[in-house]
């Protein structure tokens, strides 16, 4: 078991040691391509630019 399992956190809750997870699809290689020259031209990472297009997404499709 990792150390960071073991220490509480601040609020006394045990961490995980993995936070996060993986998300897989498939894509064109120009798909990905244009996708990384975007968020590149954008100063952002390809992680960054998902999350903020999924943030845009929400907010457009709310009824």
């Amino acid at each position: 078991m990792s150390k960071i399992q073991n220490q509480p956190h601040k609020e006394g809750k045990k961490l995980s040691a993995k936070t996060e997870s993986s998300l897989n699809f498939k894509v064109s290689p120009e798909e990905k391509r244009e996708f990384k020259l975007f968020a590149v031209e954008q100063g952002m990472t390809m992680l960054a630019l998902l999350k903020e297009g999924f943030e845009l997404s929400k907010e457009k499709r709310k009824k």
